[in-house]
């Protein structure tokens, strides 16, 4: 009998680190800061200062997570595990929907950085460069692995060059003036979280990964702290540079900063790193989306011909197509803000429930092995990932009712394609 092909474990600590950095530094940073400025004022550090705590609450709840259940499946697999298949279900598909949803923004954005460089129409930009990840993606893990090495390098040197560009410019501006008072520091927080999006992701190569119960927690915790140090810094020395009105009122804010501080050239360098970072994060989606839907099909949860693996590459070959279908799908309505804010509302709802489910396993399989723990607790109850809940919770609130609305319903129809493929 012929053996079923598997994933392969390529990924050492660095490469699951590095792609985890890729992924969390991608095109949010490029693309927001200017929007979050204009909510948060001068202060708009503070605000990614409360995302990265919502990050890191949840981040510790998925390593622990992780490091009890190494599932490509992830979400799908933590939630079953603590409450059922069928939440575990609706879980995975609003998982799935973040990551489709989310490489059709940041296709999106790559295409209206291509267009103000060239001048091509938006959606056929985006549409290429989804086809091109899809090659990556279908070459094999370790080859798009290799690739998001190279691009998170040149992503992160934008990041450090706009740094770099305002270090002679801080302590210019008050730090702490806020427009729209603390209201628009959580408005912007709520905005900004895009920017954090990605470290979930990194779970879902858990199959693909060296020793993935400690790798992949080092990676994520590693990643996050890696995110927050650079993303406070840019804030600060963004607003030094040009201060929260001018960061405001620019579509592309980081090229305004190097032709502020160094001219036109450096304007064009700039926008060529954001075409880099917003690839990078294109490519890192596709490879996470593809790996929850391959590990729900390999749980039967969804239609098995997805969990089908190529035997000469190891890679999810249907679930990479379809996840890159689904994305050009999106893609064709245009609308970034709209997919951005809908998909910030799968995220949040997610991030509870994965808090929730690290509390009810505390109680339900205490004796489980953890190699990572989440500290803090009171008997069983673990503090963290109570505090994560209330966080996310009171993040979620800060969407309009329209997103809301949105994202209710794209649950509800979760809820009912879990009666059509789950088992009663």
């Amino acid at each position: 009998m012929r053996q079923k092909a598997e994933l392969k474990r390529v990924l050492g600590l660095f490469e699951v680190t590095l792609s985890g950095i890729g992924i969390i530094l991608g095109a949010g940073i490029y693309a927001l800061i200017g929007e979050a400025a204009g909510l948060a004022g001068n202060a708009v550090w503070i605000s990614f200062a409360i995302s990265a705590l919502v990050a890191l609450l949840t981040g510790m709840s998925y390593a622990e997570l992780s490091s009890m259940f190494p599932k490509a499946s992830a979400e799908y697999e933590y939630t079953a595990q603590a409450f059922s298949r069928r939440p575990g279900f609706v879980v995975g598909w609003m998982i799935i929907f973040s990551g489709v949803i989310g490489a059709a923004t940041v296709a999106l954005g790559f295409a209206g950085y291509f267009q103000s460089l060239v001048g091509t129409p938006l959606v056929p930009s985006a549409l290429v460069l989804l086809i091109a990840l899809c090659a990556i993606a279908l070459a094999g893990v370790k080859q798009s692995a290799q690739v998001a090495v190279i691009l998170t390098i040149i992503e992160a040197s934008g990041l450090i060059f706009v740094i770099l560009l305002g270090i002679p410019h801080l302590g210019s501006v008050n730090y702490l003036e806020m427009p729209f008072g603390v209201s628009g520091i959580f408005q912007a927080s709520a905005l900004i979280f895009f920017a954090f999006i990605g470290f979930e992701e990194m779970v879902k190569l858990s199959e693909e990964a060296k020793d993935p119960e400690k790798n992949i927690p080092r990676a994520l915790i590693m990643a996050i702290s890696v995110s927050i140090v650079l993303y406070i810094m840019v804030a600060l020395c963004a607003v030094s540079v040009l201060g929260w009105q001018g960061l405001s009122q620019s579509a592309a804010p980081f090229a305004e900063i190097a032709h502020a501080a160094l001219g036109q050239s450096a304007s064009i360098a700039i926008s060529v790193m954001a075409l880099f970072a917003t690839t990078n994060t294109v490519l890192l989606m596709i490879l996470a989306s593809s790996r929850i839907i391959y590990g729900m099909a390999e749980s039967s949860s969804l239609p098995r011909v997805l969990a089908q693996v190529h035997p000469k590459t190891g890679t999810p070959w249907a679930a990479i197509i379809l996840s890159v279908v689904l994305s050009m799908a999106f893609v064709l309505l245009e609308d970034i803000a709209f997919v951005a804010n809908v998909n910030n509302f799968t995220v949040f709802q997610t991030f509870i429930v994965i808090n929730a489910a690290l509390i009810v396993l505390r109680y339900k399989d205490p004796e489980k092995p953890r190699p990572f723990h989440v500290p803090i607790s009171l008997g069983r109850m673990p503090v963290l990932p109570v505090l994560g809940v209330l966080v996310n919770a009171f993040m979620l609130l800060q969407l309009s009712w329209q997103v809301l609305a949105i994202g209710v319903g794209l649950t509800l129809l979760g809820v009912a394609a879990s009666f059509l493929v789950e088992q009663p």
